[in-house]
């Protein structure tokens, strides 16, 4: 089980954050990519920032990370954006097959 992870990142711009997604769909980099609305607190250049983004959750392989990361650094536009790699270590045995299939 320990071959397919969740990659996570946000964006606040809707074009980008929509290329990103179907450029990863298409490259079939991702089975399934969810996006949740989030509202973030963080530090950046010395201040307290809060802003609305989308949290971007990527089914993937690990054998594909690399290839995603590189995806996200080439859409994105944040100077450092979130890029979280996250193993699953236990799911549905239909399901994680389904996303072995759908990422190739």
């Amino acid at each position: 089980m320990g071959d397919k992870c969740v990659v996570m990142t946000t964006f606040a711009d809707e074009a980008i954050g929509n290329k990103l997604i179907h450029s990863l769909i298409e490259k079939r980099l991702a089975a399934c990519i969810q996006v949740q609305a989030i509202e973030s607190y963080y530090h950046w250049e010395g201040k307290v920032n809060q802003d609305q983004e989308k949290l971007v959750i990527i089914k993937t392989t690990t054998a594909l990370y690399d290839r995603v990361e590189a995806e996200i650094l080439a859409n994105h536009d944040y100077d450092t954006p979130e890029i979280i790699q996250l193993p699953i270590t236990a799911g549905y045995s239909d399901y994680l097959r389904w996303i072995e299939v759908e990422c190739q």
